[in-house]
């Protein structure tokens, strides 16, 4: 499919406007000492000081968010590996029993016929595999007999070591919920110390913060787009569908189709599209091509801080869609709204 581009000056001034008055902001905010230990909630500096910390620890939570949708996203492949091999085990363990019937009904008949030879007692014993080792044992048989036990010790050889995987397996699965529940505990710790700091705050305040959290961006908030033409069919299917989540809830750990944390959002926005997308920021910055912030095109994935913990889709005209933090709702906000990490074309 042909790429129609429109001329990409304006779109760029924009863009490098934004990040520069983005960088002016954070720059600002670094600068700002923390007050004393005194500060209350209730002056000034107390209040400001308390949204920062709540910031502060809505990123520690969305970081760990990803930490706990990473774990999830190898628990539920682990299980799946395990049932598989689980199952393996099970026709395994079927074949062997098969193999050992045949056996002992070959050892009924020579036993009617006048006595047992010892090789075929080998053959119906639990672990044949000492004495396998002799050749002897098989030159004791006859060609259809060592036939057998060859068999045999290969269906035996197989089940043990699926019963050696599936135990390994099994084990990285314990393992792997024990990391789930452990970063699930941490997010919520987090946001707990989060809603207590906003709790202490005054009820304006409170409102206020509510109400910049809350806004969805719809109606006359919507951003002016612009004209800019995505990179593929597929990605302008992305943008339609992050676009229509524009005023759903954040919810970590989710990813909708009611509600979303910020990898959540842009994975069931390219599912929509046909592509999948791994569960995790950091997943998703390498799940494409990386691209100049200067080339960026609506449908692409924008990374941000250093260790890719938060993730929004570009849809033009120096905006992004985005799942903010617990008690947002999915809403624009410039490119340039903290530090981009790197540019990600699916």
């Amino acid at each position: 499919m042909a790429s129609h581009r429109r001329p990409a000056q304006h779109g760029q001034r924009t863009l490098v406007g934004v990040t520069v008055l983005s960088a002016a902001l954070a720059t600002a905010a670094a600068g700002l000492s923390a007050p004393p230990a005194s500060a209350s909630p209730t002056d000034p500096a107390g209040r400001e000081a308390a949204l920062a910390r709540v910031r502060t620890l809505y990123e520690q939570a969305e970081r760990a968010t990803e930490k706990f949708n990473g774990a999830d996203a190898r628990t539920r492949k682990l299980r799946d590996e395990a049932t598989t091999l689980q199952d393996r085990t099970a026709r395994a363990q079927e074949l062997v029993n098969r193999m050992r019937g045949r056996i002992g009904a070959l050892a009924a008949a020579q036993y009617r016929a006048g006595g047992l030879d010892p090789a075929l007692k080998l053959m119906l014993s639990e672990r044949p595999d000492s004495y396998l080792e002799k050749a002897s044992a098989l030159h004791r048989l006859g060609a259809a007999q060592a036939t057998h036990l060859r068999e045999l010790r290969a269906a035996q050889h197989t089940l043990e070591t699926q019963r050696r995987q599936t135990a390994r397996k099994l084990a990285e699965l314990e393992s792997s919920r024990r990391q789930v529940a452990r970063h699930k505990k941490h997010v919520q710790h987090k946001l707990a110390l989060a809603q207590r700091l906003l709790n202490t705050l005054p009820m304006e305040t409170r409102a206020a913060y509510d109400r910049i959290s809350r806004s969805d961006g719809r109606g006359e908030m919507v951003p002016d787009l612009g004209g800019a033409v995505p990179a593929s069919g597929r990605a302008a299917a992305a943008v339609d569908a992050v676009r229509a989540a524009v005023g759903s809830p954040y919810a970590w750990g989710s990813s909708g189709p009611g509600a979303f944390d910020c990898s959540g959002l842009t994975q069931w926005a390219y599912s929509w599209a046909g592509v999948w997308l791994p569960r995790t920021s950091q997943g998703q910055r390498g799940a494409g091509r990386q691209v100049p912030l200067g080339q960026v095109q609506p449908g692409d994935l924008v990374i941000y801080r250093s260790d890719a913990s938060h993730v929004g889709m570009y849809v033009g005209n120096g905006q992004v869609v985005h799942a903010p933090h617990p008690g947002a709702r999915v809403r624009y906000d410039p490119v340039g709204m903290m530090p981009i990490s790197s540019v990600t074309r699916p």
